[in-house]
């Protein structure tokens, strides 16, 4: 899963599209005070973590889009990406 198909399955898992910001893909204007975001870090390498009243905490860092968009909605759903 890509953060394009990830988008899609957040949604139809029942999430708000205010719950989460993707990098290139679903982006907030204007910006909400707390999201779980998905983006590439400055070493090329991809984060997920919690957006909160302007500091975005890293939680955790993947070496692919596929395993941080997996990353992302097993934090928000609590449940395995699907395949």
């Amino acid at each position: 899963m890509d953060r394009y198909e990830v988008r899609g399955a957040l949604l139809a898992a029942g999430l708000s599209p205010d719950a989460f910001e993707i990098e290139g893909v679903h982006e907030h204007v204007p910006v909400p005070p707390d999201f779980w975001f998905l983006r590439r870090s400055p070493d090329g390498r991809w984060e997920i973590g919690l957006y909160e009243r302007g500091v975005h905490d890293v939680r955790q860092a993947y070496d692919s889009e596929q395993a941080a968009a997996g990353g992302l909605y097993a934090a928000l759903t609590g449940r395995p990406a699907p395949c």
